[in-house]
This record gives C-alpha cells, structure tokens and sequence, in this order.
C-alpha cells in the first residue's frame, strides 16, 4: 500500500508550542507513539475494518486517554490546549484513533464533572487508566439535531433504574466497557433528561450489527438496545431531569476534539499531496513547481494552521474557566469545513494517483465528511454560534 505522508514535506508549521518541558514532552511522545505504532498499520486496518482495541490498551499505558482529567483519578492533569494538540497528532496518524480518543474522554466528562466524589473515586481512576474504553450515548433513530426529543426511558424501580429504548450512531457501539446514556426520567421535553453510567455487559444491553459506513470502518458505529437495563441509582450522574446540561458541556468540549481530529487528519492529506506534487513529473519539471500547485498549497495550509489556531483559542478559555460554547462550535464548524476541503483538494492534486485506494489520500476525502455530522452537524454549529452571539449582544 503505498504511502508518502511520513517521507514528505514536513507540512503546514504546527504553530508555537508554548508548552512546559513536561507537556513538549508528552506532546513528543505522542508523536512518536503514533508514528511508530499507529500510522504503519492504518491503511491495511482501515481496509480490513480492524479495530486497534491494543493500541487503545497500549496508550492507556502510557497515560493518553486520561490527558484532560485529574491526576487524584489517574488523569494527566494536562490542559485541554496539550490534550488537542496530542489528539491531532493521533488524527494525524489514523482518524479512527484520534476520534476515539475524543470519544472516550467524552464519555468521561459527565462523571469527572458532575459525579459526586464517591461517584469519582469509585468508577473514574478504572476508566481513566485502567485500558476501558467508553461509549457516549445521547443521539436516536428520531433523536439527532434534537436531542431533547429523546424517547429512551429510565423507569425508577425501589433502588434501581430500569432503562428501555435504542439509541443510534453509537461510537464504540457493542465493544466499549462503559456507556454515558441519556434518559428520560421525567416530562418531554429538555427538563425531563437525566445522565446514567451503564456498565458495557449489563445484562439486558445489546448491540445491533455495526453500521455499513464511508469511511472509518475501523471505529464500529451501531446502535445499541436497552431492553429493561437494570442498574441502580448510585449510577445516576447528576441530578434527576438536569442531563441535558450535562450532555451540552460535554458536547462543547467533545466539539474541540472533534475539531483537533480535523486539523491532524487535514494535515496528513497535504503532507500526502505536497509530497506527491514535489515528485511527480510533468512537462518536465514537477508539478510543485506549477504556480497553480504551489498557490493551492499554500491556501491548504493557512486553512490548516488558521483552524489548529481556531481550536487552541477556545482551549484556553475552556482551561481559563471562561465560557466557550460559541468558540468550541466555531472551531468544530472551521476545522471540520477546511478538512473537507484540503481532503477534496488532496486528491485533485494528485489526479488519478489520489483517487486510487493504493494511496490514503481517498480514505481521507472519505474520513473527512463525517467530521462534518458528527458532535452535532455543521448546521447545528451555525445556529448555536448565532445563538450564542445574539445572547451576549442582547445582554
């Protein structure tokens, strides 16, 4: 399977580091990790629909999966800034991993967040370092763009909660150890919502086929089925009918990895696409050369680097506290857009070579579309960041 992406140019410059000795170094190692273990296998995985279950396992060892949470549960302690910059480079190496990553730490969040400490000290160190691996389920076959149409219910039983209903497009469908559910314990509509934390083998919790998709068929998608999931309330996160909130949060930091992942996996395909232009011949020069080639490399790569800034600004007002909701969708909306782009370009550029599975640059035209749909669509991001604009000039 051929493949330039690791012999090419170097790419579009990843920006100032502005990091501590201890991050640079974690963000080294990350590097490393993906382009030694993760990247060589990807194509033939990818092809075969492989999921990399050790290499999850193998960077649990090594601390990425618990980057933005704290260390007193097995977190990394790490700002949300270095947790995004690591998540690129694994974007960057294989979306598939990357965007599991995001999964994992998103369905985290609400436990981590909104768990009470008994909550934390019991479930939160297992998830964050002990090789788990996590599911979110908020989304339904009639529940997507609105999510407080949800019909899945949790039905209060004695002590327990008795949880009926499907839930759709499920990452990590049918092989996460743990799921963040999203229920309706009470009236229709958004006040009616509560957060549950279902372990992955309980009995009841069932996974249809994976879904048959474009691309990413190494991340299983499907649906998983509740039928009378018994679990009891010491599993509840959060206050009763107060889920929705604590879906949106987790949604706005999920935005921000989701727009991380973007900017790795636009960044692959231009290093695919300048390497390829700087050796291929034509008219006897290489088409690099082309003033055409080089200006739509260089428009790539501002997209690039203006999204990876776009991405890092709405982290540090998450690690400063500040709100970020308008931002996270902002850089999700930007970063998932350019990377549409740059893959679409990507193969332009190498012509028929791009559109031939021999080379990753199809796979990443194919990946990159459904960053455009997935932690709410690109629409979504639209009205949320009109929304939150209004609000503060109307304030």
């Amino acid at each position: 399977m051929a493949t330039t992406t690791r012999n090419g140019p170097a790419g579009p410059p990843t920006g100032p580091l502005g990091l501590t000795d201890e991050a640079g170094e974690l963000l080294g190692l990350a590097r490393e990790f993906a382009t030694k273990e993760i990247q060589p296998p990807a194509a033939e995985q990818e092809a075969a629909g492989v999921f990399p279950r050790a290499t999850f396992a193998a960077m649990s060892r090594l601390g990425l999966l618990a980057l933005p949470y704290p260390s007193e549960y097995g977190g990394g302690d790490q700002p949300y800034e270095v947790y995004l910059r690591v998540l690129e480079e694994l974007a960057a190496a294989r979306l598939t991993v990357g965007m599991g990553v995001s999964v994992h730490s998103l369905a985290c969040h609400a436990l981590a967040r909104f768990g009470d400490t008994s909550q934390r000290a019991e479930w939160l160190p297992a998830m964050l370092e002990g090789e788990l691996l996590g599911g979110y389920c908020l989304s339904e076959p009639t529940a997507g763009s609105d999510a407080a149409s949800l019909r899945t219910r949790a039905v209060r039983d004695g002590d327990d909660w008795v949880i009926t209903g499907t839930k759709a497009w499920i990452t990590h469908g049918g092989i996460a150890d743990f799921y963040t559910v999203l229920a309706r314990t009470g009236e229709d509509g958004p006040k009616g919502i509560t957060a549950f934390l279902v372990p992955g083998d309980a009995p009841g919790l069932t996974a249809a086929p994976p879904e048959r998709k474009m691309g990413l068929s190494g991340s299983p998608t499907a649906q998983l089925h509740f039928d009378g999931v018994r679990i009891p309330d010491t599993r509840r996160i959060g206050e009763l009918g107060r889920g929705l909130p604590i879906a949106l949060a987790a949604l706005d930091a999920g935005r921000l990895g989701i727009a991380a992942c973007a900017v790795g996996l636009a960044r692959a395909a231009w290093q695919e696409a300048a390497a390829f232009t700087a050796r291929r011949r034509q008219f006897g020069r290489p088409i690099a050369d082309f003033q055409g080639t080089k200006f739509l490399l260089a428009e790539l790569a501002t997209q690039i680097e203006a999204g990876r800034a776009l991405c890092l600004a709405a982290a540090r007002l998450s690690d400063a506290g500040a709100p970020f909701t308008a931002q996270a969708a902002m850089a999700k909306l930007f970063c998932t857009d350019a990377a549409m782009r740059v893959t679409v370009d990507a193969v332009q550029l190498m012509g028929g070579y791009g559109y031939s599975a021999d080379y990753p640059a199809e796979r990443y035209l194919r990946e990159a579309k459904v960053l455009q749909i997935v932690e709410g669509t690109n629409q979504i991001q639209r009205l949320v960041i009109a929304r939150e604009l209004l609000k503060d000039a109307a304030g």
